[in-house]
């Protein structure tokens, strides 16, 4: 196949998956923080909190419908863009994806018109409950979309049939229970949490910046700083969790990270630093930290991290079985009966992949010299200066969200919003300006899991540039194009939306003692 359809392909679902991305973690955040304000509300029965809630569910409204529009297309696009894969694996892949549909979307769809439009036609107890149930459904579907993307790191409750020759499902708790499916779905949850709270933070400084909705804000305030201090925390607790999975189950993930070239004397270290060349294969100037990435890699002093090279021999090795497998694939597609081709493709079945990667190189992997298949060995190591870097400026940004809510905590804990300090006014002038922040370590974080994976669209099984489609470049251009574009225009219009919802501020304004304040400030009476 070309590989101009295949890297566009590519590009294409990365940025169909990148404006999904922008969405997503405000959806899911969101929807939990309405719980925790609606539940203040139902608990005190102050007027303002209801007040709270129903300004922070129009934003989220807002948010929600591009999630939704961007989230159908993704999977449209593995039937458009990558045929094979979805003929390959769909009896697996897909099953996930339609439970989410009707599990996770569905349950969406039947509370979120209760929860926008019966607030004035349910008791409190029961519009709570529909609340809940929109968070709970929108974190679901994060969970069966992560199942899907977890087994596509490490196909695990499943394998390959010769009779059917495409792969199947074995053991579907095993599918369901991938140990970096849940390592995944925990941390890139408490990322969208992270991704709200610091939204609503933001949002709630101006207000307080500009003496506007001064009640509603400080209440908001401090709901973002103590959900956002817990989801932070949990981002770095769960993020060394997804790396402790990596140990086991993606080492080459994993050593591309650190861009460790060599296997380690136990427990290896850390790089804080270094300029690791792909050319040369070696990390320059590099820093390290003895003994820390040992530790949390192997949660032991005697747990080896094994290095590219060595893996790469392994990979040679995994090759040479390859095709063995594939040899015998080939004459079971001529006798299903031949008893011999059967044994021998039962020894050697788990590296049938590894085959697959010399046809990038030639038709026939039975074909491949030595040198082709140390070269196609070298194929499994993905972009390791990207992957370093990136690594880096991701957990650097997660280290930074805990100090920056340990402060808000601090900020909301002895009530000085209204502080004339500088400190205090600086502090929530760089909570308007960091917004953004959260969704660059989330998109960094979406790069690194799929650039990772490379060359692979599943882990050990498929080659990506064996899942495309037979497009042609136009084709593929056309729908880029055509994608960005829309998007583009739903991106500008959902913008534009939130910030006049911003400018407009409360949907609702009562007189008396909560009255949103429009000058000066109050002190927050205790709740």
């Amino acid at each position: 196949m070309d590989m101009a359809v295949i890297e566009l392909s590519r590009l294409q679902f990365a940025l169909t998956a990148l404006y999904h991305f922008l969405f997503v973690p405000l959806t899911l955040g969101l929807s939990f923080m309405l719980v925790i304000m609606e539940s203040i509300y139902v608990m005190t029965d102050r007027p303002i909190w209801r007040v709270v809630t129903r300004f922070w569910a129009k934003l989220f409204a807002i948010n929600f419908v591009l999630g939704v529009a961007t989230g159908i297309t993704m999977e449209f696009e593995f039937g458009t863009n990558w045929s094979y894969f979805s003929h390959y694996v769909g009896d697996i892949f897909g099953a996930p994806l339609a439970i989410e549909g009707l599990m996770a979307f569905f349950l969406e769809a039947t509370f979120v018109g209760l929860m926008f439009f019966g607030w004035d036609k349910l008791s409190k107890r029961q519009h709570l409950f529909t609340t809940f149930m929109v968070a709970l459904g929108s974190n679901l579907s994060a969970l069966w979309i992560l199942v899907a993307n977890g087994w596509m790191q490490h196909p695990t409750g499943s394998h390959f049939n010769p009779e059917t020759m495409r792969m199947e499902v074995t053991d579907f708790m095993a599918v369901l229970f991938n140990p970096v499916a849940q390592a995944k779905f925990v941390h890139t949850v408490s990322a969208g949490y992270v991704c709200a709270s610091v939204f609503v933070l933001g949002v709630s400084s101006w207000y307080i910046l500009k003496g506007k909705w001064v009640a509603v804000a400080k209440r908001s305030f401090t709901v973002a700083a103590a959900f956002g201090l817990a989801s932070s925390l949990s981002v770095v607790v769960l993020g060394d969790e997804s790396g402790y999975a990596l140990t086991d189950n993606q080492k080459m993930k994993l050593a591309s990270l650190e861009a460790m070239w060599h296997t380690e004397p136990a427990p290896a270290g850390i790089a804080i630093f270094g300029i690791p060349s792909m050319e040369g294969r070696e990390t320059r100037y590099e820093i390290k930290i003895p003994y820390v990435l040992g530790l949390i890699s192997t949660r032991s002093l005697t747990g080896e991290v094994s290095g590219i090279n060595e893996l790469v021999v392994k990979a040679e090795t995994r090759i040479e079985s390859g095709i063995k497998a594939y040899d015998a694939v080939e004459k079971l597609k001529v006798d299903r009966t031949d008893l011999v081709a059967r044994a021998q493709f039962e020894q050697h079945k788990l590296d049938l992949g590894y085959a697959m990667l010399l046809k990038r190189f030639m038709p026939d992997p039975r074909s491949a010299t030595p040198a082709d298949i140390q070269k196609a060995a070298w194929t499994t190591v993905p972009n390791v200066p990207v992957m370093f870097w990136l690594f880096r400026v991701m957990a650097g940004l997660g280290f930074f969200f805990i100090a920056f809510f340990g402060a808000a905590f601090y900020i909301a804990s002895i009530r000085r919003f209204g502080s004339s300090d500088g400190f205090f006014r600086l502090f929530m002038r760089t909570a308007v300006w960091i917004i953004p922040l959260p969704w660059l370590a989330i998109e960094f974080g979406w790069v690194l899991a799929e650039i990772g994976r490379q060359p692979w669209a599943i882990e050990g099984v498929l080659p990506t540039f064996l899942g495309a489609s037979s497009l042609t470049v136009p084709q593929i251009w056309t729908t880029i194009i055509g994608f960005t574009l829309l998007y583009g225009a739903l991106a500008v219009i959902e913008v534009r939306l939130m910030l006049a919802a911003i400018r407009h501020g409360p949907i609702e304004h009562h007189d008396g003692p909560d009255a949103p304040l429009h000058h000066g400030y109050a002190p927050l009476p205790a709740e």
